[in-house]
């Protein structure tokens, strides 16, 4: 087990602060996160080149290194060594939470392992801002990332939670949205679902009503920007319904008549009648001989 308090300046090591930027307003970039890009030694960005567009805005010249998906081992390892060495790097997607369906989980870890500080430093999310403004039920959820691009494997990953009653939060690229909605409204019925799109920017729209009908909505007014899908969870009373008994669709004398074509006697098949359907033997005794 590992124990990690408050950063108090008595480790000879860096810091590793993960910072949450932008996800499209710029007012939203708290002064804390804008004081610790400023002052780090380097910031390990997704894309450089995005960064650099962020901290021209407000004037920092901090050095950029390139943090991405292609190079999460090698430039890890040394983000790592640079850490132990005491110097202070900020982790930072070129949108929202680095780690959150974006870079940043591999280097992270890594730290944590190496026993250095690692320090969240909040900022905006796409997925926890579009759950509270949907509509639906907040919580439970279950964050899914973006679904598999091939057909098959996404159809078989919606089947995966196609019974789970909590709400359910996705990313999607454009050219894909028609297909994740098509093939959600199959593995899951025609559920309620929220959809958000260029979230926090001046264009921010929203989708709200079933799969069927923002289906249809998107179908013929286009895609653009990037989306968030918030879907309802499954009706858990679906799932949790007993099959109908064996003998739901049997009058009286039939449900009698099929224990005594089994051997039973007249009394003994009137007595499993009764307790099958819950009923005094009596009852099914005047049924039986009406």
């Amino acid at each position: 087990m590992k124990v990690q308090k408050s950063f108090d300046g008595s480790s000879n090591t860096g810091i590793l602060y993960v910072v949450g930027t932008p996800i499209g307003n710029l007012q939203d970039f708290s002064p804390r996160a804008r004081e610790i890009l400023a002052t780090v030694d380097l910031i390990a960005a997704e894309d450089t080149r995005h960064t650099k567009k962020l901290l021209s805005a407000f004037e920092f010249s901090t050095p950029l290194t390139s943090y991405h998906e292609h190079n999460e081992q090698s430039k890890g390892k040394f983000l790592i060594q640079q850490l132990l060495e005491g110097k202070s790097i900020a982790l930072v997607s070129d949108a929202g939470m680095p780690g959150i369906s974006d870079p940043g989980e591999v280097v992270i870890r890594e730290a944590v392992e190496e026993g250095i500080t690692v320090v969240p430093i909040p900022g905006p999310n796409a997925a926890l801002t579009a759950l509270v403004a949907s509509g639906l039920v907040p919580q439970p959820f279950l964050f899914l990332g973006f679904f598999p691009r091939e057909k098959k494997d996404r159809r078989k990953e919606l089947k995966k939670w196609a019974t789970i009653p909590v709400t359910l939060i996705s990313y999607e690229a454009p050219h894909r949205l028609v297909d994740l909605l098509s093939d959600a409204m199959e593995a899951w019925g025609d559920r309620q679902v929220a959809i958000a799109r260029e979230l926090t920017k001046k264009h921010e729209e929203w989708l709200r009503g079933s799969l069927s009908e923002c289906l249809s909505h998107i179908k013929e007014n286009g895609v653009r920007g990037e989306y968030v899908c918030i879907f309802g969870g499954a009706d858990q009373s679906e799932f949790n319904q007993e099959p109908p008994a064996w003998w739901s669709s049997l009058e009286v004398i039939e449900h009698v008549e099929h224990y005594l074509r089994q051997g039973m006697s007249t009394k003994d098949a009137i007595l499993q009648t009764s307790k099958d359907r819950d009923v005094g033997k009596r009852e099914i005794y005047n049924l039986y001989h009406t």
